[in-house]
């Protein structure tokens, strides 16, 4: 009896070491399916209500350079990169580079008081029931979005932004 019980105790730790490996490394090892676009990709569409209740479309833009930001007011980086967003927008916007900046499901009020307190001219845009926010398989805030003319993702920067580094990229994202 026990030599049989003393076996089974032997592959219960076999089956917990071979399951914990596979598991570990997987997560090492594998390749991770955020559910996030990527490069060269084209980002999923969208309509989303402005400020003003005025539906935009990601499709109203096609054939211009984009950024797509998604944010928080309760986010630090995000406070910060907004009104960065803002200058480089306005240093920007005559060689038709379009900012929008999804808020993720905050109340009316604090979103515009955000707005009226930096004076951004940019649409924003609100993402009540965050379906955008999971088509774009977002995990952190802010997530910034570069899309190149031709509707194609340039590339994806998960996090805050120096002005230097946004006006980097937009420089790129204008020679596309």
């Amino acid at each position: 009896m026990r030599k049989n019980r003393k076996k089974v105790q032997i592959v219960i730790l076999i089956a917990v070491f071979i399951i914990g490996g596979y598991a570990i490394g997987s997560t090492l090892f594998g390749e991770e399916d955020t559910g996030q676009i990527k490069v060269g990709m084209e980002p999923p569409p969208f309509t989303l209500a402005d400020l003003d209740d005025n539906p935009q479309s990601l499709s109203n833009y096609t054939g211009q350079p984009v950024i797509i930001n998604f944010w928080g007011t309760f986010c630090e980086p995000c406070v910060k990169e907004m009104p960065e967003f803002e200058r480089q927008y306005e240093k920007w916007k005559d060689r038709g580079l379009v900012i929008l900046a999804i808020n993720l499901s905050e109340d009316t009020l604090s979103v515009n008081n955000f707005v009226k307190r930096f004076n951004l001219s940019y649409p924003i845009l609100r993402d009540v029931n965050r379906k955008t926010e999971r088509k774009y398989g977002l995990r952190q805030y802010p997530t910034t979005f570069f899309v190149k003319p031709d509707g194609k993702l340039m590339e994806v920067v998960v996090g805050g932004m120096s002005e230097e580094q946004i006006n980097s990229r937009v420089e790129r994202l204008l020679q596309s």
